[in-house]
């Protein structure tokens, strides 16, 4: 193992670790001086500690330590988790549904998945998980929370949550489930195209493509514009969300990253072609968009390309680079921040919506409303047939009581579309 410009050589001695410091500066000898001190409390935690620890566990735990210290996205892969890590790139992965951090010691809810357990027993967005199956999660590292969170099919868990709001802490049984995803779902509103993402894994940006060409070839010159659903995705593979917004742009920058070093800034750049031919575009975001659904709402919105709507969105700037370690897992290591087109970083500001919609239920209320249809002896309209109920101004009626932020997506591109009708007319 190299250490800037010296070797480190190990041995046990007579029960103790030795580490044998080369001579240079004062700086490498005060590395190796550290080393030795760990080297000094492994030996000791090895030979007096009250149940007897493989040298691995030990090893393993000390470099969770040192990687998990640095930031909460940065922890060690042991070869289990980078397989289990590798398959959910792909789409699938068995567990709980749940996308976490770790904030003040314990595990806060990113978001649910959808179509999952944790989805369906109502976990959501900025929950926190205090206990599993009675155990304080206080103490645990991010990586040991998800462990234990992980398990068989079909066997139980209990998650202690405390909710914003709700005066008391309470338990939510799941049962763990193969957690398949599809990351990507369409389906058409009226004259709109509606497309949710659920996360960038290695299939989303075909998913795109073919969820767009479905709405053109259902709806032709009908099709009015395209709602990009991004709320509660937790992100997922960069390159991903690099052709996701390439698929909206024609030209120009879509993200930046810059590590630490000044080489190592790298820039992506849309390349020629839209692929909804200039239709306008809303993305929503919330509190559970982070990382790649970041950069994508970012990217278009730097562009003026789309109406981003919604509630601020997580805030996750930083990329995480997984580096293989031979056959003793990986490491996800923390190597740069991300920066949208105009330049700015979202690490902990996440982006602001251009129109702020909160989620809300709305309920049709009976006011008792009077008409000049309702009056005695009316004058009859001499025009034929009755009003429709979008002539009336009534649509989106029934999405309104079930999703308020959609509802109000889909009345923005209406607008907009009756605003371009009204313009070419004249």
């Amino acid at each position: 193992m190299r250490i800037r410009d010296g070797l480190m050589a190990l041995g046990v001695l007579g029960g103790l670790l030795l580490i044998a410091p080369p001579t240079g500066d004062a700086a490498s000898n005060e590395t190796y001086r550290q080393l030795n001190l760990f080297g000094d409390v492994f030996e000791r935690v090895r030979a007096d500690y009250v149940e007897e620890v493989t040298d691995s566990e030990l090893i393993e735990a000390a470099i969770n330590g040192m990687l998990s210290s640095l930031d909460p996205h940065s922890s060690y892969l042991n070869p289990e988790n980078f397989e289990e890590m590798q398959v959910q790139t792909k789409g699938e992965f068995g567990g709980l549904g749940i996308e976490v951090t770790m904030e003040n010691g314990v595990v806060k809810v990113v978001s649910p998945i959808d179509d999952t357990p944790a989805f369906r027993a109502g976990i959501e967005a900025g929950d926190f998980i205090t206990h599993l199956d009675g155990e304080a999660v206080l103490g645990m590292t991010l990586s040991d929370a998800v462990d234990r969170m992980r398990g068989p099919v079909d066997t139980e868990i209990t998650l202690t949550v405390v909710r914003e709001g709700v005066d008391a802490p309470f338990d939510v049984v799941l049962k763990r489930d193969v957690i398949q995803i599809q990351s990507v779902r369409s389906r058409i509103e009226d004259t709109i195209g509606y497309v949710r993402v659920t996360q960038f894994s290695e299939r989303t940006d075909s998913g795109i493509k073919e969820a767009i060409d479905k709405f053109k070839a259902e709806l032709g010159d009908k099709l009015e514009g395209i709602v990009l659903d991004l709320r509660n995705n937790p992100g997922g593979l960069l390159d991903q969300a690099v052709a996701v917004s390439d698929a909206f742009l024609d030209q120009g920058e879509i993200v930046s990253t810059r590590g630490r070093r000044d080489d190592s800034v790298q820039r992506f750049n849309a390349r020629a072609g839209d692929l909804a031919e200039n239709l306008p575009i809303v993305v929503i975001i919330n509190s559970g968009s982070a990382s790649a659904s970041e950069i994508v709402a970012g990217a278009l919105q730097d562009h003026r390309r789309a109406i981003v709507l919604g509630t601020r969105s997580f805030g996750k700037g930083s990329v995480q680079t997984i580096i293989p370690l031979g056959g003793n897992g990986a490491m996800r290591l923390t190597t740069a921040r991300y920066y949208t087109p105009s330049g700015r970083s979202i690490q902990a500001k996440g982006i602001d919506p251009d129109i702020v919609v909160e989620q809300a239920r709305v309920e049709l209320l009976d006011e008792g409303e009077r008409h000049e249809a309702d009056l005695r002896n009316v004058l009859t309209n001499d025009a034929e047939g009755e009003p429709t109920a979008e002539e009336s101004g009534v649509a989106n009626g029934d999405a309104a009581l079930e999703d308020y932020q959609l509802a109000r997506a889909l009345d923005l591109l209406h607008g907009i579309a009756l605003y371009r009708d009204r313009l070419a007319v004249n």
